[in-house]
């Protein structure tokens, strides 16, 4: 399995999932995800999300996202399978996903960071990608010059942790070549309120 080398926070797995594996997951996953288009508030206003998306987690697992809150969706079954694997690449019991589905080239991801407060300081996030091989784009929150860009390819897995999220932002860039459909799958841990349980 080979590894890019990447800043401290990344460590991009390709071939993370076999060909044939990825290509059932990705056909499963079309057909049991119940895919939306999320309204988000940018610059004030809610727009239609440039892509479509479904979030999925375990009870409890809400989530606010440019200002917008998701409850979860149960776990399909072509995800349900998945998730110690995911578990024991990323060291973490994941408790939720957020699915996107990019159509086409045209679908896209701002830049932004996984830094909610559900997430924690230092959250981990388990990227898988499935489909066609879309640009993923970083750069530094403090010093913009600071940037690079992967591939990431139909199987792979991108792992950030430590303070990829505090320190890096990153986006998926609009294209204007063919490029075939992508589901990228962002495994979380949100963690409870503060006080809950007491």
């Amino acid at each position: 399995m080979a590894k890019t080398p990447l800043p401290e926070g990344f460590e991009l797995r390709e071939g993370w999932l076999q060909p044939g594996e990825a290509d059932a997951l990705f056909e499963a996953l079309m057909q049991q995800v119940r895919w939306e288009v999320h309204r988000i508030v940018m610059f004030g206003r809610p727009v239609d999300s440039p892509r479509l998306s479904c979030w999925i987690g375990d009870p409890g697992t809400g989530y606010v996202y440019s200002r917008t809150r998701f409850e979860p969706r149960p776990w399909p079954p072509a995800l349900a399978a998945l998730r110690q694997r995911v578990d024991a690449a990323a060291g973490v019991a994941m408790n939720s996903v957020l699915a996107n589905l990019y159509r086409d080239g045209r679908d896209a991801m701002g830049w932004h960071s996984d830094d909610e407060p559900e997430l924690g300081p230092r959250p981990v996030i388990a990227s898988l990608s499935l489909g066609g091989t879309r640009r993923f784009a970083v750069k530094h929150r403090r010093d913009p010059d600071r940037k690079f860009t992967l591939e990431l390819p139909h199987g792979s897995l991108l792992l950030m942790h430590g303070d990829s999220q505090a320190a890096w932002k990153h986006a998926l860039p609009r294209t204007a070549r063919p490029v075939r459909p992508r589901i990228n799958l962002t495994f979380r841990r949100v963690l409870p309120p503060p006080g809950a349980g007491r």
